[in-house]
């Protein structure tokens, strides 16, 4: 088995890239406020704090009653984008393979809501089964009939095109009974078919909303590594104990970046950033955008050099060109399916064909075969949520393209935060100093009209918040993002009202408030931090604040 995220040319075995994941048993609120990575750290800090009423689980355990009393036959595991869903399912069947799970199942069918994405006729339950595995054929009346001996895995239920309209009133009970493919699904989580088999459903926060969760025996949280796994994770990656420990100092040096390797996929992105740039001998990310820029650069050089050309140097062939005008195909794509809230793309897609041919794609694209019977196609996705994100960000940057609808107003960002961080990354990459980076590296061009509106926009928004005491918290990231002390400067509200209430603030949340706070003159009329989670003793480094503060909440 190769490691899920193996990039073009790598041959990882996924033995050898495997780390343990912490999983935290019990139901989490289903209400979405915020984007779903930039929550994640503080969630995690709360949950480890509980963890006398929270205990962590093992794979194997995850279908063990915690009383003895009430069987667990319907397990939900959720966790944010790259958090390690789909590891835990490989590390599932990869063990059980090996006969080293202690699982009490005698068969595991496992699908994807990938490849079910691909049925668009009413099917059953059987014919789900054998479309990839005919060889069980003759055997499946027997393991159908011993259900409460068997497992079906679902993995990625937030990627479901239907996943919006899985409350049906329309069941089915035997497994070759046809029906839609939404009704066969909500037919086994509520118990009306296969009522004795055990469910293992994979999902993204996001979704969970639309799921019957009255049916859930289990909720588990995957939360993340421990910064142990963290090591342990870089040695895996660089194969040489001196080297990863030299990296591992370098990234403990920097919080924003040890903070973002606590989920897997960031972890992998530092690497490659890590590798690429030998060190960050240059100067060190400050922001989320940073580090996608250079995440960005570090590839687009892997990916030249490892077809022996000098990166981006050669003019005459027109090799900053090509990469450019891939990266905007890349980023048209991440851009629309992103307004559509999609992270799949098919081959049917007209913005996939336009990348057909191009090398490039696979250093920046991961890809799956999905199979019917009768049709096979391929499926794209980007290495992370927030990877999708940079390259919508980027192509509005650089383009024509107006905002989406829900940024051009006034006001914080709503949509359930699904735009939080776009925005970020569209203030972070209209910033002077990566606008030029880009043009210098990439050939990708922000005019400096567009940098001049988006400033103007961040100031304007500022003090209006900030002199009518609304909620302030996206536009001071927005501010973060920029690293211009002028831009601050240039705020000057008649009223210093600070309001980030009723969020619970992660450390990148506080390092954005101190950042705006420390660059502001004069009297703070109010800051209000109710229902932040704010400590005393995390005020003790803002003191000379809070003596320029009036009201304090």
């Amino acid at each position: 088995m190769l490691f899920y995220n193996t990039r073009h040319g790598e041959k990882i075995l996924f033995s050898e890239h495997y780390v343990n994941l912490l999983l935290v048993d019990g139901h989490q609120g289903l209400e979405i406020k915020r984007h779903e990575v930039l929550t994640f750290g503080q969630k995690r800090l709360s949950l480890q704090q509980k963890s006398a009423v929270r205990r962590n689980i093992s794979p194997a355990e995850l279908f063990s009653s915690a009383n003895g009393v009430r069987p667990v036959k319907k397990v939900l595991v959720t966790g944010v984008a790259g958090i390690g869903k789909t590891i835990l399912v490989q590390k599932m069947l990869f063990d059980y393979g090996r006969n080293n799970d202690h699982l009490a199942f005698d068969f595991i069918i496992h699908m994807t809501f990938r490849d079910l994405n691909l049925i668009d006729k009413p099917t059953n339950f059987r014919e789900l089964v054998l479309r990839k595995n005919r060889h069980l054929a003759k055997v499946l009346d027997n393991i159908l009939a011993n259900d409460s001996k068997l497992l079906i895995i679902l993995d990625g239920f937030d990627e479901f095109r239907h996943y919006r309209s899985c409350d049906v009133d329309i069941f089915v009970t035997e497994p070759d009974e046809d029906a839609e493919v939404k009704e066969v699904f909500g037919s086994l989580m509520l118990g009306e078919l296969l009522p004795n088999a055990s469910v293992m459903l994979t999902s993204r926060p996001a979704a969970i909303n639309h799921i019957p969760v009255g049916c859930i025996d289990r909720f588990v949280l995957i939360t993340g590594f421990s910064l142990a796994e963290v090591q342990d994770f870089f040695l895996r990656y660089f194969q040489d104990s001196v080297l990863a420990e030299r990296m591992f100092t370098v990234v403990s040096a920097n919080e924003l970046m040890l903070t973002l390797c606590y989920i897997p996929a960031f972890c992998y992105i530092v690497c490659c950033i890590l590798k690429e740039s030998k060190d960050l001998s240059g100067e060190s990310p400050k922001t989320m955008t940073d580090i996608y820029v250079q995440y960005l650069v570090a590839l687009l050089r892997s990916h030249t050099q490892a077809r022996a050309e000098t990166f981006l140097q050669d003019q005459k062939t027109g090799t900053i060109q090509q990469l450019s005008d891939i990266v905007l195909k890349l980023g048209r794509l991440a851009f629309h399916k992103l307004m559509e809230h999609q992270t799949l793309f098919y081959t049917s897609d007209r913005d996939v064909e336009a990348l057909e041919g191009s090398s490039l794609v696979s250093t920046f694209l991961d890809k799956t075969v999905a199979q019917e019977p009768g049709c096979t196609e391929e499926v794209f996705s980007f290495a992370h949520l927030t990877v999708q994100e940079f390259f919508a960000a980027l192509y509005c940057a650089v383009t024509d393209q107006t905002l989406p609808d829900a940024l051009q107003t006034s006001g914080e960002a709503t949509n359930n935060g699904h735009l939080d961080l776009f925005n970020r990354f569209l203030c972070g990459i209209l910033s002077e100093r990566n606008a030029t980076f880009l043009s210098r590296q990439v050939g990708l061009c922000c005019t400096k009209e567009k940098v001049e509106t988006y400033r103007e926009k961040i100031i304007t928004e500022l003090k209006m918040l900030c002199e009518n005491g609304a909620h302030v918290l996206n536009c001071l990231h927005c501010l973060f993002e920029q690293q211009d002390s002028s831009l601050a400067a240039a705020v000057q509200p008649r009223t210093l009202r600070v309001n980030v209430s009723d969020e619970t603030l992660s450390q990148m949340d506080y390092n954005a408030i101190k950042y705006f706070l420390n660059l502001t003159k004069g009297k703070i009329s109010e800051l209000d931090l109710t229902g932040t989670g704010v400590s005393c003793d995390a005020l003790r480094d803002i003191q000379p604040l809070l003596l320029r503060c009036e009201n304090l909440w």
